[in-house]
């Protein structure tokens, strides 16, 4: 697998297409990486954030061919993915949001959270269980964080960030008259216009990037 940050695979992929086998091992960090993780982990909890460590998803490797992502997955660290490198590869999904007239679903996370605290940011997002096919995991996070069930839902493309965390990034499309309510991972939302140059300033270039990748 690539150690170089950008895409490392292109899909689209429907859920059913995503095929995931875990390993029972857990991975072992190196002690720097603990380490770091520990620093963050208590930097989190003195802001009030009820997270707590656990196991989530690692991608060991993966394979794109004969219209299928097949992934290898290994239980790891969850805290891991809070630092600025040797993440490990740790797993999380990030499904964007659109509503039946292609406008897209943006809302402002709480500063307690671990990742884009009080920043504007797209759909719906968080680590995969042990166990789980991150496609699922999507459908999840859309769930629990909005109270919504996609009406469809297509995998896009697996991304490396330069942490060394994979986002496995998808597209939800929302039936009409969907009505989403946010849970307290949000302190506001808003409804953005389909068309990426008529968004908001709040609306960062890195959200413009990965939205203009999609559209």
């Amino acid at each position: 697998m690539q150690s170089s940050p950008g895409i490392l695979a292109r899909g689209p992929w429907d859920p059913a297409q995503v095929r995931v086998s875990w390993r029972a091992d857990p991975f072992e960090p190196a002690a720097s990486a603990t380490e770091a993780a520990d620093v963050e982990l208590e930097a989190l909890r003195r802001r009030g954030s009820p997270s707590h460590d656990g196991l989530a998803a690692r991608l060991v490797d993966f394979h794109a061919e004969d219209g299928l992502l097949s992934l290898e997955l290994q239980p790891v660290r969850w805290a891991l993915r809070l630092i600025s490198a040797q993440a490990a590869h740790s797993l999380s999904v990030l499904c964007l949001v659109r509503a039946a007239d292609g406008r897209w679903l943006a809302g402002r996370r709480a500063r307690w959270l671990a990742s884009w605290a009080g920043r504007w940011a797209l759909g719906a997002g968080g680590s995969v269980e042990v166990d789980e096919n991150p496609a699922h995991a999507m459908g999840r996070e859309l769930l629990e964080e909005w109270s919504v069930e996609p009406d469809r839902l297509r995998i896009e493309a697996l991304v490396l960030l330069p942490s060394e965390v994979v986002l496995m990034v998808g597209q939800a499309w929302l039936a009409e008259g969907a009505n989403v309510v946010p849970d307290d991972e949000h302190d506001s939302f808003a409804w953005w216009p389909a068309e990426i140059g008529e968004w908001p300033v709040e609306a960062d270039e890195p959200l413009r990037r990965m939205a203009t990748l999609l559209a």
